[in-house]
């Protein structure tokens, strides 16, 4: 299937069936399903370029990598304040960066050109000689038309990738028909330049001539066309007869809900792109949970490779995408909502604590407000939004380690040695700027605290105060503090009065307890990231999937105790049903449900029963007999009443008393007939429920001999 048109075609519910098949049977199958949802949609018979027909895409650029782009693109800078502080200028010459800028120009031009001959190197490598076929391979697509379901324009959609195209791309070369369920459409254009000029409007006879005319068929009749005679195509008109395409022959098409998650055969498929490789997998189908890996190489061939990405789903520790750079040797981590802790992203180079590592938090569900948090063996930044006390930033400085600590999740509390603590205050428009506090620095091992105020809207500078602690200061309550020996304070404005010692005193207690909150958060922050590379270390190992409850294929535990339940029903159903059915339950009942049937057992089993079904007989034939009786008593007294009024009755009453004798003598009839029956059966019942005991399995062997 190169140059020619195949004589038939498979019917959309075979392709399915079998999961392969030529360009003309995916795109009627996709044309199907566009239109069984109600999209203008048209199979199209024309030529390609081998790219297209092959389904080669080693030349274009991968889709998610093209996101990207447009994801960095859509990233604005901050815009320049006019009016902010101008960094202080570097004395360097003009003629030298000129130099420098020019190298590196010349340079940058050199490595592209070196690399646009390379990949035109290797591109001849792959192209090999010209194309030879250009423009005889034959191939079929999907056109879908502008208007239904709100479709703005025209577009292809190729059925190998299903990757949709502009009707001008260049790499459809040509149409030679179309055709849906309605019609047959014949190209008329010339296409010598490819499809660029073609118009889709089917209801001009010049460029589209139709083969079964309808009465659906709208024909918009060109100025230009001139008839030769109006009476003549009046005739035509007449005698003109209407067609309509032939029904299907084909299924309806159903598609599991298995094979729409399965998406391809066997539940994966590779692409290759330029210079990327992408792997699809349905949800799953790794007991990791991946569905998508991107492999990014750094030449053509595909050799030396540059990013790995993953995608993840269905993940019970929240896993999204995981990013490996080979160059920088990095590792990220993204995380939906809903994770311990709200982590959203993690940066880092190696699982061990106290390494360098980035992690970037869901400011809005965390307590403390913490944005992101950056570590290195040395330091550590935190960032925080929105907190009751305006913190915006805290900066920690360790000191060196002699020794590195172990893998996570040993049980030891060897922290490092803080030596300074930096943190920053958003404005607090409550306070005035000069006692709002603005920075506060905390250095531990020289016991020095330096305050810097917010600055007022009038001034440059800020209020700044620097501590310097005295030994032992806990420890002196009872000793006079030089307050002036501590304090160096520097003032904006020389006339404002100087703080008061006993105030300068308390703000200094203040800062000895915000030091220690400030170094056990430090701690707290420290242990956090422990138990987080904890969890993470064991999230790995472990690689559990969540299965949702509605998932009734993979939910084992779901299936289990919907298992148990039929069976325990089913239990109950048997159970009762042998209760009805089981003339000894009740006699067994009272022998206390035994666990096995003794001869004496059954001996006492058998007397029961026959003496129960010999008294339910005779309290049968006794109801009977009480009834017999009655009737006959009330049919005598009534006869003797009508002895005694005979005379005085009017025929009223004589036709009252006849049909109540009449009524009488018919129920004793009856009676008399019931009672009979029933001394001719007893014996016979009896008899027959001796004998079924005798039959019975449970009792036939005890009551053998008897």
């Amino acid at each position: 299937l190169i140059t020619e048109v195949p004589s038939y075609l498979f019917s959309s519910t075979t392709i399915l069936k079998w999961q392969k098949g030529n360009c003309f049977d995916f795109s009627t199958l996709l044309c199907s399903i566009l239109l069984g949802v109600g999209y203008d949609a048209y199979c199209v018979n024309g030529y390609a370029t081998k790219e297209i027909c092959l389904m080669d895409e080693t030349k274009e650029i991968c889709p998610l990598l093209q996101e990207d782009d447009k994801n960095k693109k859509k990233e604005v800078m901050s815009p320049v304040k006019k009016y902010t502080v101008k960094p202080v200028r570097e004395l360097q010459s003009k003629f030298e960066m000129n130099q420098e800028a020019r190298r590196r120009a010349e340079k940058t031009l050199d490595d592209e050109q070196k690399q646009k001959d390379y990949e035109e190197m290797i591109n001849l490598k792959i192209k090999g000689a010209r194309d030879v076929m250009y423009g005889l391979r034959v191939h079929c697509w999907v056109l879908v038309l502008a208007g239904k379901r709100d479709v703005p324009e025209n577009f292809f959609i190729d059925p190998f990738t299903g990757n949709s195209y502009e009707t001008t791309n260049e790499r459809f070369l040509g149409i030679e028909s179309i055709w849906n369920h309605k019609n047959y459409w014949v190209n008329m254009q010339d296409c010598k330049f490819g499809v660029k000029a073609v118009r889709f409007d089917l209801g001009d006879p010049v460029k589209w001539e139709y083969m079964l005319p309808s009465e659906n068929q709208e024909i918009v009749v060109p100025d230009s066309y001139e008839y030769l005679d109006e009476g003549e195509d009046d005739d035509e008109k007449d005698v003109e007869k209407i067609f309509d395409m032939p029904p299907s022959w084909a299924q309806r098409i159903v598609i599991p809900a298995k094979d729409i998650e399965t998406r391809c055969p066997k539940g994966e498929k590779i692409i290759q792109y330029k210079k990327a490789n992408l792997e699809k997998y349905a949800p799953y189908l790794n007991i990791d949970g991946m569905v998508k890996r991107l492999i990014e190489y750094e030449d053509i061939e595909c050799t030396s490779f540059l990013k790995v990405t993953e995608w993840y789903a269905n993940r019970r520790d929240n896993l999204e995408k995981i990013e490996r750079n080979m160059k920088t040797r990095t590792i990220t981590e993204y995380f939906r909502n809903g994770r311990h802790l709200a982590l959203r992203k993690h940066v880092f180079r190696s699982s061990e604590p106290e390494t360098d590592r980035t992690m970037k938090f869901n400011g809005k569900l965390r307590v403390d407000g913490l944005m992101s948090r950056v570590e290195t063996p040395t330091e550590m930044v935190g960032k925080f939004r929105d907190r009751p006390d305006f913190l915006i930033y805290r900066h920690t400085v360790f000191a060196k380690r002699l020794k590195k600590v172990k893998l996570p999740g040993a049980s030891h509390s060897n922290y490092r040695t803080i030596l300074k603590i930096t943190e920053r205050f958003a404005r607090n428009r409550k306070k005035p700027a000069h006692q709002d506090v603005a920075e506060q620095i905390f250095l531990i091992t020289s016991e020095h605290i330096q305050l810097t105020y917010h600055r007022e809207d009038d001034r440059i500078t800020a209020v700044k105060r620097e501590f310097i602690l005295p030994p032992n200061l806990m420890q002196k309550d009872d000793q006079e503090v030089n307050m002036d020996q501590i304090v160096m304070t520097f003032e904006v404005d020389p006339l404002v009065k100087p703080c008061k010692n006993v105030v300068l005193y308390q703000t200094m207690i203040g800062l000895l307890k915000a030091q220690t909150t400030s170094m056990q958060a430090v701690r707290d922050s420290e242990h956090e990231i422990r138990e987080i590379l904890k969890d993470r270390a064991t999230e790995r190992r472990a690689n559990e999937l969540t299965i949702s409850v509605y998932d009734t294929e993979r939910n084992e535990k779901a299936k289990e105790h919907r298992r148990t339940q039929m069976r325990i029903e089913e239990e109950q159903r048997l159970r009762r049903a042998e209760e009805e059915v089981d003339y000894l339950a009740p006699f067994l009942a009272r022998l206390g449900q035994p666990k096995k049937i003794t001869k004496k057992v059954a001996m006492m089993l058998r007397g029961d029963c026959l003496a129960d079904m010999k008294q339910r007989l005779i309290d049968k034939a006794n109801l009977i007999q009480s009834r017999f009786e009655k009737e006959a008593l009330e049919l005598q007294n009534k006869q003797q009443w009508y002895q005694q009024n005979q005379i005085s009755m009017t025929k009223e009453d004589e036709q009252a008393y006849l049909s109540y004798c009449s009524e009488a003598m018919f129920r004793i009839h009856i009676l008399e007939l019931r009672l009979n029956k029933h001394k001719e059966r007893a014996p016979a019942r009896y008899l027959a429920l001796e004998d079924k005991i005798r039959k019975d399995s449970r009792l036939a062997k005890k009551l053998k001999d008897c």
